[in-house]
Parts: C-alpha cells; structure tokens; sequence
C-alpha cells in the first residue's frame, strides 16, 4: 500500500463498471486512491457494481464504502456530499467518471433521443456532480474536482453528441477552475483515447457487429506509442497524481492520456 493520498477522503462517480473482460477507468482508479491510503466512496447508478469495487478494495484492506447515484439527477447528486461528510467529515477529491455513448454517427442518424441521453449524462451529469460538491470544497478551502473527458473533445469524431458532451467538459472545467482557484480548490479534466476498457471494447463490438480481438486489433492500429491501446490503469495513474499534493500548484489543465493520438492535431 502507498502513501500519496495518505489521509485523503476521494469520492469517485462512476466506481463501477460495465461488464466485461478488462477493468473500466473508474474501478481502476478507485481502487488505486485505496491502494495509496484515502478512504473511497463508490458511486454508481448501478449498486452492485460499486458493491464489487468496494469488496475488491476490502480484500486488498483498503477503505471504502458503497452509494447508489444517477449523475442525471440532480437529487441524487446533492445526496452524494452530505453521504461522504457524515461517514469521513470532509472531502478531498472528487471524480466523476460516468460516461455513455452507443449513438448512430453522424447528424444525418442520430435521434433527439440519443442526443439528450448522452448529454443528459455526460456534461449534464458533470454540472450535477460539481453544483453538488464544490459549495463544500469551498467553506473547506481546499479540494480536487476531476473530470473523465475525451479526446474526442478537440479530435475529428463521428460521434456528434459525444463530441460535444465532451467539448462541453472540457469547457466546464476551464471555466470552474477558474472560479474556485480563489478558494483553494484544483479543477482539471483527463482526455483518455482509445482505451481497452468494457465501456470501449464491449459497446462497440455489440455496435458494428464485429468480434472483439478484430476491434482491439483495428483500434490498436490507430496509437502512434506503440500500436496499443491503453487501459483503465493509464487513467487511473494519471488521476492519482492530479488528486494527489504532487499536483498542488497544477489546475485548468486538459491532460490527454492516448498514447500520442491526439498530437496528431498539432
């Protein structure tokens, strides 16, 4: 076990994940915050999922808790602060994880349905879950809020609604970052690329059809370091050190993790 969030209270939005082979960027980092010492609250929308992190993290013996939140509903996220303060008294970090896409590409296909459920989660969702969180950061004088953006933000995508739901986060943590930096309190966002992840591999093979090792083999073709995908890990460490003291004097900042992909911009 570590020590670089010795002490620390981290909450993390989106501590479960979706069914599949590998492990998704929000297990991975709540169970990294445990392994280097702060106690973890698991919020999923799906409880048994959290429910398996949590039981994961005890049987490495590290701390944490279970709660049952849906980021689109501004209620349940107004419960997560007042949950994590009666258990620990305070907050450190917060990262909000939760993410959805499985739209059709392209305006020319996408429904207004889909447009509204992917927004609904992922930017809405994003306000959710600061509003909530940052009036206690502030009367703290200190914290973290991070939020699990996307390349997809400043890349070219076919996916129109989670491009700008991505954007939008990116936009978002500019602008709060800006805001509570006054109060002591850091604001950054991550852009994973292309990620062996369930939310990644397992959507998109049901999606077009194709088989799993055929996607992991095209998706990896496309990663200038390398020719490989990164993993929920890669998320996991760089979160670490944007929550941890080592980042201290770092906010506002958009850090891409996609193994040069979207350098290509440049």
């Amino acid at each position: 076990m570590g020590e670089r969030l010795k002490g620390k209270v981290a909450i993390v939005v989106g501590a479960g994940q979706t069914p599949g082979d590998t492990i998704g960027n929000g297990r991975a980092t709540a169970l990294l915050f445990a392994r280097e010492g702060a106690a973890v609250m698991l919020v999923d929308r799906r409880l048994d999922s959290a429910q398996d992190t949590q039981r994961m993290i005890a049987d490495e013996g590290g701390q944490a808790f279970a709660f049952q939140a849906d980021v689109t509903n501004a209620a349940d996220c107004a419960r997560i602060p007042e949950a994590c303060l009666q258990a620990h008294g305070r907050i450190d970090v917060v990262e909000h994880v939760v993410g959805v896409s499985g739209e059709q590409r392209g305006i020319l296909n996408i429904t207004e349905d889909d447009w509204q459920r992917i927004l609904n989660t992922n930017l809405t969702g994003s306000f959710h879950v600061c509003k909530a969180i940052a009036p206690h950061l502030v009367r703290q004088g200190s914290g973290v809020i991070l939020l699990i953006s996307s390349i997809a933000a400043v890349c070219s995508h076919n996916y129109l609604a989670y491009k700008a739901s991505k954007a939008g986060m990116n936009a978002l943590t500019h602008a709060l970052s800006m805001q509570l930096a006054p109060n002591g309190v850091r604001v950054n966002a991550i852009m994973p690329g292309l990620m062996d992840t369930p939310m990644a591999i397992e959507g998109q093979s049901k999606l077009f059809n194709v088989s799993k090792p055929e996607l992991r083999e095209r998706r990896n073709k496309l990663v200038p370091l390398g020719g490989q995908m990164g993993t929920g890990w890669d998320v996991a460490y760089a979160s670490l050190f944007l929550a941890s003291d080592e980042a201290r004097y770092i906010t506002g900042v958009i850090l891409p993790v996609d193994g040069g992909v979207s350098a290509r911009i440049g």
